[in-house]
């Protein structure tokens, strides 16, 4: 091993699933690192003066990527398991997001990008609707700094009407915190309508984004809530573009899918929390028969696990349940399947990385990218052998996420996080999860 100042290394011998189409999957191949950038990938790359990572028997993948996550619930994981989405709204916004102080939201993003970080996800966006301070805002972004993801930090406003420090606070934060656009943490508005708020807040955060020039992310097609046909009267109002992000779509219509396509929009589904708090069932067939290549987040860790591995296999369990559901429902069977493997890994990866407006910088194993990558160990049981390379991936889990690499650093080594005290951040995690709990029925 050279020391820790070397600026290039090699990642040679394992199966290299590039996600891109150029380069494709290598049987045996190296990917070489130089300043944080990937240099070159190709079946064997000769270099003498860099680190050396043994990938033997290992999967060498893009970064995952997680286009909506509320970071700030991770101090309060699983609390949510049993709930339907008015029990959440009630119970996680309304009675236990109050009690939230700035440092809860510290602690809780912190953790909460460790653990992405942990399960192979590269990237986030961090939908921040707990903002209730100024002060809030810089703790939340202080965790996101200080765990070593890459992320896009989505400030949202918890409630309506929006406080009339919000505003100025929006610009504040994007202006101190992400003056530049290559950085490793970026920007975004996440926003509370135009379903869980009013249409004429969403067009503000709406203007603020595109006076900033950056994305807005909104739920819609939520439930009920997707009956004020909310795409519909943005695309009334020409307000449709590609800077936007909608999260979910279920009850969407598929006219609206097609409004968000035309516009060059991005989708992002959970499907998992989305079956369980009644969302309406999964759209991922529909957004991709629009023309769309949706992208995918685990949501709330207060109500799902983690793992973007596991969201993978939710997307295609509920996708092939729901077209075998129809072609049985006709007295038929499906004569194949529709959506693969591969294509949520794609979904996991490359869409992921679209959908943030990051695509030319993450998200494929492509010379003059970002070091953005993961190592899958297939020696463990639950992947040893691999017969079929997507499969693999979408069956992997935390523990055969041997190591991470962002911007060509190395956040996670063996097996474990090579850039944290755990020990002390999980008593830190329990006594804010105790305060924000206490006299609650657990």
């Amino acid at each position: 091993m050279v020391n820790a100042v070397t600026t290039r290394t090699l990642i040679t011998g394992g199966v290299v699933f590039s996600v891109d189409p150029e380069i494709g999957t290598l049987p045996r191949g190296d990917v070489l690192l130089e300043d944080g950038v990937i240099r070159a990938v190709a079946p064997e790359i000769p270099v003498t003066d860099a680190r050396i990572v043994d990938a033997t028997n290992r999967i060498v993948l893009p970064g995952l990527v997680d286009t909506h996550r509320h970071l700030w619930q991770a101090a309060v994981r699983q609390i949510a398991a049993d709930w339907t989405l008015g029990q959440y709204v009630e119970q996680m916004l309304l009675q236990l997001g109050p009690k939230f102080t700035p440092d809860d939201v510290y602690v809780a993003d912190l953790l909460g990008a460790i653990e992405a970080l942990d399960s192979g996800i590269t990237t986030i966006m961090d939908w921040s609707h707990i903002i209730r301070t100024p002060e809030h805002a810089d703790e939340a972004v202080r965790g996101l700094a200080e765990s070593g993801i890459r992320a896009v930090f989505g400030y949202g406003n918890p409630w309506s009407p929006q406080a009339g420090w919000y505003r100025a606070d929006v610009v504040r934060v994007a202006e101190r915190y992400f003056p530049a656009k290559d950085s490793l943490l970026t920007f975004a508005i996440a926003s509370l309508g135009p379903e869980f708020g009013p249409v004429d807040e969403a067009l503000i955060d709406l203007e603020l984004a595109r006076e900033l020039d950056v994305r807005l992310s909104t739920h819609v097609g939520v439930g009920l809530l997707g009956q004020a046909r909310s795409v519909s009267e943005l695309h009334r109002r020409g307000l449709l573009g590609p800077d936007l992000i909608y999260v979910h779509c279920n009850t969407c219509t598929d006219e609206e899918l097609t409004m968000i396509a035309d516009s060059g929009g991005h989708v992002s589904l959970s499907p998992r929390v989305e079956m369980q708090m009644g969302h309406g069932y999964p759209a991922t067939g529909r957004v991709r028969a629009a023309g769309l290549e949706p992208s995918l987040s685990v949501d709330v860790v207060s109500g799902v696990g983690g793992s973007l591995f596991a969201e993978m296999r939710g997307t295609l369990e509920a996708e092939r349940g729901w077209q075998n559901h129809l072609a049985l429902s006709r007295g038929e069977t499906l004569a194949e399947l529709t959506i693969t493997a591969a294509d949520v890994v794609r979904m996991a990866t490359i869409e992921g990385a679209r959908a943030l407006g990051l695509d030319d910088r993450i998200g494929s194993l492509t010379p003059g990218k970002q070091g953005d990558l993961i190592l899958l160990d297939v020696e463990l049981p639950n992947l040893f052998l691999v017969n079929h390379l997507p499969a693999a991936i979408t069956l992997a889990d935390s523990q055969n996420v041997e190591a991470v690499f962002v911007a060509g650093e190395q956040v996670k080594a063996g097996g474990r996080m090579v850039r944290h005290d755990l020990p002390a951040l999980r008593e830190r995690v329990r006594s804010s999860r105790d305060g924000l709990v206490k006299n609650w029925s657990l």
